[in-house]
């Protein structure tokens, strides 16, 4: 069985305090989250050290939203992936979209932060997805495949095994438009299928990809109901503690 994944992006939002509240009032709410769902917290960096004490003796883990692609050195206001370590976080969020637009991620960058994150004993989350441009003239398939052939899928067996996958469709993402359950699912399949084609049979039935695309409590469970999605990579509903518990319960009972 892969493992159930809801991860809460809070993006640039949230003081300490409020971040602190936010992820108190959550762990405070933990025994409502079916154990077969791992839960994770993904604050701004500021926050990780203090929200990693609020997080001691619950099973939530703790993430970074991004890390750099350096192991050290004159990097003014980088954080690498041994420092997010040692703040007690086990997740890093990589190539997220908003990463790869704004600040000109390429999948060659990508591919060192993945490397610096496994070498440092975090769980990286590798973000992919297409536009609105890309979406509408039916390339989707081509673009995800190349964002992951040029990164993720240049890592060795046991490295890439360390990896989540997250899909975003950047395209209904703030948009209006929606991507279907049966659209995220497709492509969720089309990931799977180029993981076996890179790996092996059961690295594809074990590789754990997440939805990235405007996750909510209203359509979470006709999401997770599709075969090859694993869970969500949520953005604003993980600021509201009530919304991120619903989504974190609404897999197929098992």
């Amino acid at each position: 069985m892969r493992s159930k994944i809801v991860a809460g992006n809070w993006k640039m939002n949230q003081t300490l305090l409020e971040g602190k509240d936010l992820a108190q009032n959550i762990k405070d709410q933990e025994k409502d989250i079916p154990e077969n769902v791992k839960t994770v917290i993904i604050p701004p960096f500021i926050h990780l050290s203090e929200i990693s004490k609020v997080l001691e003796s619950s099973s939530i883990k703790l993430g970074a939203q991004n890390c750099a692609d350096e192991e050290t050195g004159a990097y003014t206001g980088e954080v690498s992936a041994q420092m997010i370590q040692s703040t007690g976080a086990q997740y890093v969020i990589i190539g997220h979209s908003e990463r790869r637009a704004y600040f000109y991620e390429d999948d060659k960058t990508l591919l060192k932060k993945l490397k610096l994150a496994i070498k440092h004993d975090l769980y990286p989350i590798l973000c992919c997805g297409e536009s609105l441009k890309d979406r509408e003239n039916n390339q989707h398939f081509e673009v995800v495949s190349k964002q992951l052939n040029n990164s993720i899928f240049e890592l060795e067996p046991l490295s890439f095994s360390r990896v989540i996958i997250a899909y975003e469709p950047v395209w209904a993402i703030g948009t209006g438009k929606t991507a279907t359950p049966e659209i995220a699912q497709e492509m969720h399949n089309h990931i799977r299928n180029l993981v076996q084609e890179n790996y092996t049979d059961e690295a594809a039935k074990e590789k754990v990809i997440l939805y990235g695309g405007s996750c909510k409590p209203s359509n979470a469970m006709e999401l997770f109901k599709q075969p090859d999605i694993d869970g969500g990579l949520i953005g604003g509903a993980s600021l509201k503690p009530n919304d991120f518990l619903e989504i974190c319960k609404s897999f197929p009972k098992t």
